[in-house]
C-alpha cells in the first residue's frame, strides 16, 4: 500500500536524489523493453510480465516524471522526443548495472575470482610474492588486487570493504575484526658500518640508549613496537628522523644518521651492520585480519585457508 501511494506522487525537481532513484529504478527495465518493441503486448510477452501491470507501470512512470514518454496509437506506442532522451540514459544505466553484475560475479568465481589483499611494505619484496606463487600452484586463475600500506591504514580499508584480507602487525584486537597470528619476525638493531657497535653480533638494546634513532612515523605498528621495546629497556628513544618505509630508514642508517630497529632486509644492504637484540626480546607478530561477519567469496575463502595453513612458516629469515 505504501508503494502504491508513493507511486502516484509526481516528482519535484528539487526532490531528494535517493527518493527519485528508489521510485524510478524498478521501472527502468520495463520502460526500455516497451521502448525497444514500441508495443506493450509484445514487450509484456518478452519480459513475462502481465500486460496490465506493464501498462500501469508506464503510466505511473510518466506521472512521476511529469513528462509524456510515449505517444499511444492503439496497442502501439511511439517514443516522444522526451522519451528518446530518457531512453538513451536508461540504456546506459542498465548497461552499467549489467557490467557491474558481471564484474562481481567474475570476482566471486571460485576458479578465476579476485582477492583484494593488503600487506605491510616489509612483506612486499619476498613474503607476499612467495605466498601468491605457492597459492596459485593450486589456483592458477585466481586474480589479486594488491595494496601495500601500514597497519592502521589497511584495517580502515578492511572496514570500508576495500580489502578482503591483510597481513599486518601487530595482530589487531578489535570487536569488528578477526585477527589470527601467523608468525613472528625478529627485529634487529641496525647501525652504520663504522659504528662503535658494528663489530658486535649481539647487543642489549639499552646499549643504544644514547643513540639517535630513525623510525617510522607514529601510527605505524613498527613505530609502536620500537617505542615499547625502548621503554622496556629503560629509555625513551631520541628520534632524529621519521619515515614511511623500512628500507628508507636503512638508507638513513647507512648514511650515519642514526640507528633503527628493523626486520631483516630482503637483500643485505651495504653500509650497515645488523645486530641481534638479546634484551628485551625484540620481535613482532605477523597476522592476517579480516572483517568480522563479512561473507567470503570462494577465492577469498580459499586464500584465507591457505594463509592459515602457513602458520609458523610464513616468513623466511
Amino acid at each position: 500500500m505504501m508503494h502504491q501511494q508513493r507511486s502516484g506522487q509526481r516528482l519535484s525537481p528539487s526532490g531528494d536524489t535517493e527518493d527519485i532513484v528508489a521510485l524510478l529504478a524498478p521501472r527502468l527495465a520495463h520502460f526500455a523493453g516497451v521502448a525497444r518493441t514500441e508495443h506493450v503486448t509484445r514487450a509484456a510477452q518478452e519480459m513475462n510480465v502481465p500486460q496490465s501491470t506493464l501498462s500501469r507501470a508506464m503510466v505511473r512512470l510518466e506521472q512521476d516524471l511529469g513528462v509524456d514518454l510515449f505517444a499511444r496509437r492503439g496497442r502501439t506506442v511511439l517514443l516522444t522526443p522526451a522519451g528518446r532522451t530518457f531512453l538513451g540514459s536508461v540504456e546506459r544505466a542498465l548497461a552499467e548495472i549489467e557490467r557491474a553484475a558481471e564484474e562481481v560475479r567474475a570476482d566471486a568465481d571460485p576458479a578465476a575470482g579476485k582477492v583484494a589483499f593488503g600487506f605491510l611494505h616489509t612483506m612486499g619484496a619476498e613474503t607476499v610474492p612467495g605466498l601468491i606463487h605457492a597459492f596459485r600452484a593450486d589456483h592458477p586463475r585466481v586474480r589479486f588486487s594488491l595494496v601495500q600500506n601500514y597497519g592502521e591504514a589497511m584495517l580502515e580499508r578492511l572496514r570500508a570493504g576495500e580489502l578482503d584480507l591483510c597481513l599486518t602487525s601487530p595482530v589487531p584486537d578489535a570487536p569488528d575484526l578477526v585477527g589470527r597470528r601467523l608468525d613472528e619476525q625478529k627485529l634487529r638493531l641496525v647501525v652504520p658500518a663504522d659504528h662503535r657497535l658494528a663489530a658486535r653480533r649481539r647487543v642489549r638494546l639499552a646499549e643504544a640508549a644514547d643513540e639517535a634513532f630513525v623510525t617510522l612515523e607514529p601510527g605505524y605498528g613498527l613505530r609502536r613496537i620500537t617505542d615499547d621495546l625502548c621503554k622496556e629497556a629503560g629509555f625513551r628513544p631520541r628520534i632524529a628522523f621519521e619515515g614511511e618505509e623500512a628500507e628508507t630508514l636503512r638508507g638513513l642508517v647507512a648514511a650515519g644518521l642514526g640507528v633503527a630497529l628493523l626486520p631483516p632486509p630482503a637483500v643485505p644492504r651495504p653500509g650497515v651492520a645488523e645486530l641481534t637484540v638479546t634484551a628485551p626480546r625484540a620481535a613482532r607478530e605477523i597476522g592476517v585480519a579480516w572483517l568480522e561477519g563479512r561473507p567470503d567469496t570462494p577465492p577469498v575463502a580459499a586464500f584465507k585457508k591457505f594463509l592459515l595453513s602457513r602458520r609458523g612458516r610464513l616468513l623466511h629469515e
